[in-house]
């Protein structure tokens, strides 16, 4: 705030002179402190705040004497102004001016007695102050419109300070983001360099394809001229496809005809099959002899030579008075077929191979061998080990799979189920069973239809080859009752059945067929006299001659045609039943041993034979669906 200080003094009686001399130097003094005070105030004026401005002016009163010159000093709020002359002059107080220059000045002091002079000087000194207050007041007016526009501009300042600090905050935000994308660039500069390395890489990759698709291209262009080359070719095997096809579906339709005529053929041949067994009998009757121990020939037996199927067993009787000589009586019988000593397994087989083939084409088929202990009816049947010397059931085996493997050709599909029982004592034993023996089952004949049969509780072993049924012969050997008697050192003391159940499908022919294959070892007929059995063999012995006579007596009955017949005599006739008399057909071979002292056990299997093979039995039908 500005102030105008008036300062009194006693009066001096000065001249004019010296009131005009001393007022100069002080209004030069003052006007120099106040123009730089103008541009301090101007320039040192900082904030908001616009300081207060006040100007006073001092009070003009009557001249009076004595009274010393006012000292004016203004100054704005905020600055300091350099004190003038006048005020230092001001400030001496009562000093007594006298003739000596003041502020330095040279002229004279008025005397004490010029009062007038004073006055005027006072007076003019007093209208210096007030063109002096008058300035300075401009001056204010002049610094209030600079402070208005300082605090103009200090708002817009401030709002342009606001802005800056928001675009700050922007570019702080911006800054962060360019930031990010620095990493981001950084990453992408990374990324370009592996991408670089990887683009030298593929262009070096990129040569190398490049020669490799000029060699290409190259060999492409011989393809193209090989691949014309062969079109023409192709177009000339096309031509000659479409003849082939054209001769395939003829000859397609030729194979269907064909295989209709092949069917035809085989059905008629399976007539006519069974048309020659018929003729032959549907029960037949071999006879084999076996070879002496040692080799030599027996003298009671004959064999014409021009006959095979007779056989003459002859005796020679002593007279019973003397007066003649001794009588030879012989006992004559034909059969099917009789086989001397010197007959191998091959040919016994070739007479009974149509029988198998007839158990493929749908009919039942029986074989059995009967005879005495030790007449090879097992050698027969089962044979050794070795292939020339193999039985009827391996060799019946054998060929039956192989031709079920021909008619596969024909659209037919076998499948196989065997079995293995013997008959000890008249009690049912499963040969092919592996268990405990303290946990062996019981087993019943029950019957299935007038001529079908199956055993209770019995094995039936699902087989596919020869092998797996000769696994189950030698299992059934092992586990089959044998023991010495007088006659024989390992004697078969049961009668043994196999069996092989034959089912047959052709499905294109929409035809079935089901048969069975039966293949029965007999246990030797003896003499209790011959065979000096006791106990427990003579037991055996009894239970065997009562089968083989009741076997007889159901064949007699047969012959005879009767109206009963008795199979359920013994569990024999009662499992045979369906290949003694129904529709089966069954061949018998009988087997006799060629020693003498054998003659009436050969005899008495001579005539059993005979009378089988004078049994006719009902004609066979296949069981075909």
């Amino acid at each position: 705030m500005s102030r105008l200080p008036v300062m009194s003094s006693k009066r001096v009686l000065t001249s004019s002179s010296e009131n005009n001399q001393d007022s100069q130097p002080a209004q030069k003094r003052i006007r120099k402190d106040a123009e730089p005070n103008k541009h301090q105030a101007a320039t040192t004026v900082v904030g908001t705040r616009q300081p207060p401005v006040a100007a006073t002016r001092a009070p003009i009163s009557k001249p009076v004497r004595g009274v010393r010159a006012a000292t004016v000093a203004i100054g704005p709020s905020r600055g300091v102004l350099k004190p003038s002359a006048a005020s230092t002059a001001a400030k001496g107080g009562n000093m007594k001016q006298t003739g000596t220059k003041a502020g330095g000045g040279g002229t004279t002091r008025r005397p004490p007695w010029d009062l007038k002079g004073k006055v005027s000087d006072m007076e003019e000194r007093i209208h210096n102050y007030q063109s002096k207050v008058k300035c300075v007041n401009q001056e204010n007016e002049v610094l209030k419109g600079s402070v208005a526009q300082c605090h103009t501009q200090v708002v817009n300042m401030e709002k342009e300070l606001g802005r800056q600090r928001s675009q700050i905050s922007d570019y702080e935000e911006k800054l962060k983001a360019l930031l990010g994308v620095q990493d981001e660039l950084e990453k992408l500069y990374s990324e370009k360099n592996i991408l670089q390395e990887e683009l030298a890489n593929l262009e070096s990759k990129y040569k190398v394809m490049e020669t490799l698709s000029n060699s290409q291209e190259t060999e492409l262009q011989t393809l193209k001229m090989k691949l014309s080359v062969q079109e023409s070719t192709l177009a000339r095997v096309q031509v000659t496809l479409r003849d082939t096809e054209d001769e395939v579906r003829s000859l397609k339709d030729t194979v269907a005809q064909q295989k209709d005529e092949l069917h035809a053929g085989e059905m008629e041949r399976r007539r006519l099959h069974n048309t020659v067994q018929e003729l032959k009998g549907n029960i037949r009757v071999f006879c084999r002899v076996r070879p002496l121990l040692d080799g030599g020939l027996s003298q009671h037996i004959q064999l014409p030579v021009s006959d095979n199927k007779s056989i003459t067993l002859a005796k020679t009787e002593e007279s019973h008075t003397g007066r003649n000589a001794d009588t030879q009586k012989n006992y004559n019988f034909s059969f099917d077929r009789v086989f001397g000593p010197q007959a191998s397994q091959q040919e016994i087989f070739e007479e009974i191979s149509l029988l198998v083939q007839s158990a493929l084409d749908g009919y039942n088929v029986c074989c059995f061998a009967y005879g005495q202990t030790g007449s090879g009816k097992t050698y027969t049947m089962e044979g050794d080990e070795f292939d020339q010397s193999r039985g009827v059931i391996p060799r019946a085996v054998q060929q039956i799979f192989r031709a079920a493997e021909k008619l596969g050709a024909q659209g037919w599909e076998f499948t196989f189920t065997a079995s293995f029982v013997e008959i000890y004592n008249e009690t049912l034993r499963d040969l092919l069973y592996t268990g405990k023996a303290s946990k062996r089952p019981e087993h019943e004949i029950r019957k299935l239809t007038n001529t079908e049969v199956t055993i209770t509780n019995l094995t039936y072993e699902k087989v596919s080859n020869e092998d797996q049924v000769l696994g189950l012969i030698a299992l059934a050997n092992q586990n089959r009752s044998t023991a010495q008697t007088a006659q024989n050192d390992r004697s078969s003391r049961s009668h043994s059945v196999f069996q092989l159940d034959i089912e047959g499908v052709n499905s294109g022919r929409d035809t079935r067929c089901k048969s069975t294959l039966c293949l029965v070892d007999l246990a030797g007929s003896e003499r209790m006299v011959k065979s000096q059995s006791q106990g427990e063999r003579f037991k055996e012995m009894t239970a065997i001659n009562s089968s083989l006579s009741n076997l007889g007596i159901v064949i007699t009955a047969l012959a005879n045609k009767e109206s009963f017949i008795p199979y359920r005599n013994s569990k024999l006739t009662y499992l045979l039943q369906g290949c003694l008399g129904g529709n089966s057909k069954t061949l018998m071979f009988v087997n006799i041993a060629p020693e003498s002292d054998s003659f009436g056990e050969t005899l008495n299997s001579l005539r059993f034979a005979s009378k089988v093979n004078d049994c006719v039995i009902g004609t066979a039908s296949t069981n075909r669906k």
